[in-house]
């Protein structure tokens, strides 16, 4: 079974089966195979593992650990705006979603006790960016959201202005900035334990 599908599959499989597909962000496509099915394809797996010419390692950050972040300037749902430079002295996390990535929205609901509670009386800053959408897709979404509690500084970045300074492939990607502006962490997707990961260098940064 893949646990999910691209956005080019999605908006495919939307536009073929229409409502019937339920929330697109949670798209799960199961595919049945005989024995002999399933004891070939792991053979195809194995053989392309093992190709040197697939082996080919994708660049997720454009910007790592020890370098320094780039300014920005982020509209926030609210109408604000903030500026990355003017939060020197406190600990920012960047975090990039988009409303139809499953992973990104799994991860905010564990976001409010794992990271902003415990941290909400330091001079941290949570800065939810979303990134190739339009400010009224992810206003929409954004209402869902604060209903259930997720009430972030939710920003929009449409044409990925902020996004192609920082990383590529895959979200979600947070990336940790220190009191200086200096980039001290970062992480990509939903796994188990990245969060906890995350709340302890928060921790960390904030203690010296």
């Amino acid at each position: 079974m893949n646990k999910g599908v691209s956005e080019e599959k999605r908006n495919e499989l939307a536009k073929k089966f229409g409502d019937k597909i339920g929330d697109r962000e949670f798209i799960v496509v199961v595919e049945v195979f005989t024995e002999q099915e399933k004891i070939e394809n792991d053979k195809k797996i194995k053989a392309t593992a093992l190709d040197p010419k697939y082996q080919v390692k994708q660049e997720q950050f454009l910007l790592n650990i020890n370098d320094k972040a780039k300014d920005f300037t982020l509209k926030l749902v609210d109408g604000k705006e903030v500026k990355l430079s003017d939060l020197k002295g406190k600990v920012v996390l960047v975090n990039f979603w988009a409303t139809w990535c499953a992973p990104c929205l799994q991860e905010f609901y564990d976001i409010p006790s794992k990271i902003l509670e415990p941290f909400k009386n330091d001079n941290f800053v949570f800065l939810a960016i979303s990134s190739g959408e339009s400010e009224t897709a992810v206003a929409k979404k954004v209402v869902k959201l604060k209903s259930d509690g997720l009430d972030f500084n939710f920003g929009f970045d449409p044409k990925e202005v902020i996004w192609n300074q920082y990383a590529t492939n895959a979200i979600p990607k947070n990336f940790l900035i220190d009191q200086n502006g200096i980039i001290k962490y970062v992480a990509v997707g939903n796994a188990e334990g990245n969060l906890d990961k995350i709340a302890s260098e928060i921790k960390k940064l904030l203690s010296k």
